[in-house]
């Protein structure tokens, strides 16, 4: 097996750092035109040459629609909603309207701005790939993470009714859900975590792994390839999934 995607044009939000670089970084390794966003300027300009970048804020639809303008005049093949955040870690009364906001802001509405842009062009040419970043917090509960949590349930409903939606253009639509991600991001969380439960970090580390059933963190490049699988030819028929790359969680919050 040989995967191609020679001559397909690719968007990806937040491609400066994580899940989101090593997809674009494996993209155009197979041949693709890669077209990416982010907010940290210093992150996309470590991008290779070929890849073509804009700092944007994609909670701004206006932002994403200057980017979009520019873009698919030339048309669109895939689209990888990547960009998320994560959130306060907070008990729910604890949580503010901002930072409620602000977290749905960045890891659903920037989906949807995208996905309403992307769509008519699809149709158009009667074909086209989205791919939806979920999380484990999109299948599971996750204490203390209220507004990630909402927003990634979303992104779980959003994924499986566009693909229903979208499917008779020939469009398909899957999401991925990444587990423990190795990476700075995850760091974060995990120190987070320790500090509103007064636990040690290496001990929440613990915990997470525990979490899964192979007991295991996942590195960015896997998440890459099963995109790259999924927006493949190989995955032509592949449609409405929530995929796992994860080790299979069991639970987010395992009790210490």
């Amino acid at each position: 097996m040989q995967i191609s995607l020679q001559d397909k044009r690719v968007f990806i939000t937040a491609g400066g750092a994580g899940m989101g670089r090593a997809t674009a970084l494996a993209m155009h390794k197979l041949g693709a035109t890669v077209f990416t966003c982010d907010v940290d300027e210093a992150a996309l300009a470590s991008l290779p040459e070929g890849i073509t970048t804009w700092v944007c804020d994609v909670s701004k639809s206006a932002e994403l629609d200057a980017i979009f303008d520019e873009i698919l005049p030339g048309g669109l093949d895939i689209m990888v909603n990547n960009a998320g955040v994560t959130g306060p870690t907070k008990l729910v009364e604890d949580v503010t309207d901002q930072e409620w906001r602000d977290c749905m802001a960045v890891c659903i509405d920037a989906q949807f701005y995208c996905t309403r842009r992307v769509v008519p062009v699809f149709k158009k040419q009667q074909q086209g790939v989205i791919i939806n970043l979920v999380s484990a917090a999109g299948i599971l509960g996750y204490p203390t993470r209220a507004p990630y949590v909402a927003a990634k349930w979303a992104v779980t409903g959003f994924t499986k009714t566009l693909a229903m939606e979208l499917g008779p253009d020939n469009i398909r639509v899957n999401g991925i859900v990444p587990g423990n991600v190795n990476g700075e991001r995850m760091e974060r969380v995990i120190h987070a975590h320790a500090e509103a439960d007064d636990l040690d970090p290496q001990e929440v580390r613990r915990m997470y792994a525990i979490g899964t059933s192979m007991q295991c963190y996942v590195d960015p490049e896997e998440i890459a390839d099963t995109i790259c699988f999924l927006c493949s030819d190989y995955g032509r028929h592949i449609s409405g999934q929530i995929v796992g790359v994860d080790g299979h969680t069991e639970t987010l919050y395992p009790r210490s």
